[in-house]
């Protein structure tokens, strides 16, 4: 049973230039593993911008509730390339209580825009 969808997009070059104009921010939204290419060598902007639209979905498909912390929320990769999502803090305690059970994830970018769509499963 789906109970919860998500969608967001956000612009690459936007999103660089706030990640240039708050030092401090990629370190707020992301865990070190996000940052972080296998292997060593910080990971993209356009990939960095896919995984804060992967949060962001996230959010959406939860019911976009106030109090979740960006960091609890980790967008992992399989050694074949497929990401997927690890939860934890505020946002495992708002999935449980909306009887979540799985993730569906999908990233993308292209163009410019970065988009990702989230799918929780009961």
């Amino acid at each position: 049973m789906i109970v919860g969808v998500g969608i967001d997009v956000a612009a690459v070059d936007r999103f660089g230039e706030a990640l240039e104009r708050t030092p401090t921010l990629a370190e707020r939204l992301f865990v070190d593993a996000e940052l972080w290419l296998p292997g060593g060598g910080r990971r993209g902007v356009a990939s960095l911008a896919a995984r804060f639209a992967a949060k962001e979905a996230l959010a959406k498909a939860l019911g976009a509730p106030g109090g979740l912390s960006w960091t609890d929320a980790e967008v992992v990769q399989a050694d074949s390339g497929q990401p997927s999502l690890r939860v934890r803090g505020t946002v495992a305690a708002r999935a449980e209580s909306l009887g979540v059970r799985g993730w569906h994830l999908s990233l993308s970018h292209d163009a410019g825009i970065a988009s990702a769509v989230v799918i929780a499963e009961g």
